[in-house]
C-alpha cells in the first residue's frame, strides 16, 4: 500500500509518519519510509539544491522541474520496486505537494504542473493521502518556535504564499476521493488513531 502525507510546513506530518511506521512494523508489515524531495542518492542531492536558503535566486520554473526530477528518480528506484515486493511505502510529501506549492503557491500553470507530475510518478499513484490541515496562524506560531537560521528556502516563504498553498490543498482534498482531511490541531494521538482507522478500513475492503 502506498500512503502519502501532505500539509503545510510544520503541520506534524513527519511525526505521524514515524508513528505509523512503528505501528506497522509491530504488526509484522514490511515498511519503507521516504521523504520528498529526497529518498535516493540522486534525489537527496537535488533536495540540497532545492532547500538551500542561499539559493534565493532560484526561479519557480527551475524549482518545479527539480522537484519533478527528484520524484521521478525516487519512484523508479524505490517506490515501485518496494510496492512490488509487498511493502507499505510511507511518503512524507509526494506529487500533491508540487500541485499545491508550485501551481497554487507559485502560480505556475495548473495543467502543466499536473502533466509534469503524471510523467514523473508514472504508475505510482497513492492509495490514500492524509492531508493534515492547520490554519496559517498555527503555521506562524510553530515557525516562530524554530531558530530562523534553521529554516530552509521554502520555509522562509511569506504568509500569502502559504495561504495560496493551503487553498490548493483544500481544493485537492475536495475533488479527490483518496484524500483524507485531518484537523491538524487535534492531539498527536487523535490524528494517529484516525490514520490507523482509515488504513484498517481500506485493507478490509
Amino acid at each position: 500500500m502506498f500512503i502519502t502525507f501532505e500539509g503545510l510546513d510544520f503541520c506534524g506530518k513527519s511525526t505521524q509518519v514515524e508513528l505509523l511506521k512503528n505501528y506497522l512494523i509491530e504488526a509484522g508489515q514490511k515498511v519503507e519510509v521516504i521523504r520528498e524531495p529526497g529518498g535516493t542518492k540522486i534525489s537527496e542531492k537535488i533536495r540540497d539544491v532545492l532547500l538551500d536558503k542561499n539559493n534565493s535566486v532560484m526561479f519557480m520554473e527551475t524549482e518545479v522541474l527539480l522537484f519533478a526530477a527528484s520524484r521521478a528518480q525516487l519512484v523508479r528506484e524505490v517506490i515501485i520496486p518496494r510496492l512490488n515486493e509487498g511493502y507499505f511505502v510511507l511518503s512524507d510529501r509526494f506529487h500533491d505537494s508540487s500541485i499545491a506549492y508550485q501551481a497554487y503557491g507559485r502560480g505556475i500553470d495548473l495543467n502543466f504542473v499536473r502533466s509534469l507530475q503524471s510523467f514523473a510518478i508514472s504508475t505510482a499513484v497513492p492509495d490514500v493521502t492524509f492531508f493534515i490541515d492547520i490554519p496559517l496562524e498555527e503555521v506562524e506560531r510553530r515557525k516562530a518556535l524554530v531558530e530562523k537560521d534553521s529554516l530552509d528556502r521554502i520555509e522562509r516563504s511569506e504568509k500569502t504564499f502559504y495561504e495560496n498553498v493551503r487553498k490548493g490543498y483544500l481544493e485537492l482534498a475536495k475533488n479527490d476521493s483518496r484524500f483524507v482531511l485531518i484537523n491538524g490541531l487535534k492531539s498527536i494521538e487523535e490524528i494517529q488513531n484516525k490514520i490507523r482507522e482509515t488504513i484498517t478500513s481500506l485493507r478490509e475492503r
